[in-house]
């Protein structure tokens, strides 16, 4: 009998735009599993999700998170994503509490264990109203999920680790959990990614394979996302420190240039190389 494949290389991916418009460009990859980003309103339908269901099932291919994104949502800037990014905007975050609902039940449909999300700017003052505020955003989100039988993952970047951990402790809901993307920890300058693996693994459910440069700057100015393997994550270190802390589940690669799909397309395809050959060499 044939053992599990032990961290499955994946690829994030999206239902009808981008690198996700034709599951073709999926399916030559020859990854077994994708976290796809949610569709638009208009598409989130039963009907929809039975259609994609169909398609990725019969490529042989699993889904294994759903990612909310909102409108009005930007990452032109830092302070551009502390103001528009997530349920921590308050203008906003009524309507997108609605919306991740509404991307719960489309991932319910699809047979998906869980969706993905970034909440936002989590403020650092654990003891403020608006941490607290948060709190009980994520706790009714992470409710409705149960009764759906879905996992909610918060994707690392814009908080540090130990804001996180004090984040997930006080929802304490044990549907909660962490999408790990260590190059979103260079990119907004708010941990060495290796250190912060290691103090939340314990609530580390998915991950994304994504690389980037530190800025001049880091926390005020962007770092630079680039091919997997060519920044300062240090994927065999990323890898390594994966399964020391019992880390199984699949590796998605994150590479977004919708901009040049072939160059997407090319860089991906790399990426699944290069974490094959890490995993022959690791695991």
């Amino acid at each position: 009998m044939a053992g599990k494949d032990v961290m499955p290389v994946g690829v994030f991916t999206s239902i009808g735009a981008g690198l996700g418009a034709g599951i073709e460009a999926v399916k030559e990859m020859g990854v077994p599993t994708v976290q796809v980003h949610a569709p638009p309103p208009e598409l989130r339908t039963e009907e929809h999700a039975e259609s994609v269901k169909k398609q990725f099932a019969e490529a042989g291919i699993q889904i294994t998170l759903v990612f909310c994104g909102f409108p009005g949502e930007s990452y032109e800037s830092i302070p551009i994503v502390r103001d528009t990014v997530g349920l921590v905007p308050e203008d906003t975050r009524d309507e997108r509490i609605e919306q991740a609902r509404e991307i719960a039940d489309f991932a319910a449909a699809l047979g998906a264990p869980g969706i993905g999300i970034h909440i936002g700017f989590v403020p650092e003052q654990t003891d403020s109203p608006q941490f607290a505020e948060i709190v009980g955003v994520l706790k009714g989100l992470c409710e409705y999920c149960k009764a759906l039988e879905l996992a909610v993952h918060l994707e690392t970047g814009q908080e540090t680790a130990d804001a996180l951990l004090a984040l997930l402790q006080q929802v304490g809901r044990d549907n909660l959990g962490v999408n790990f993307d260590p190059a979103n920890m260079i990119l907004y300058g708010s941990g060495e990614p290796i250190e912060a693996l290691r103090k939340v693994g314990h609530l580390v459910k998915s991950v994304h394979c994504k690389d980037a440069t530190w800025a001049a700057k880091p926390g005020e100015e962007w770092g630079a996302e680039v091919p997997l393997g060519q920044g300062d994550v240090g994927m065999d270190s990323f890898l390594r420190t994966l399964a020391e802390i019992g880390y199984d589940g699949p590796l998605t690669i994150e590479r977004e240039i919708p901009e040049d799909p072939e160059r997407q397309k090319a860089e991906i395809g790399q990426g699944v190389q290069l974490l094959n050959d890490l995993k022959a060499k690791i695991l």
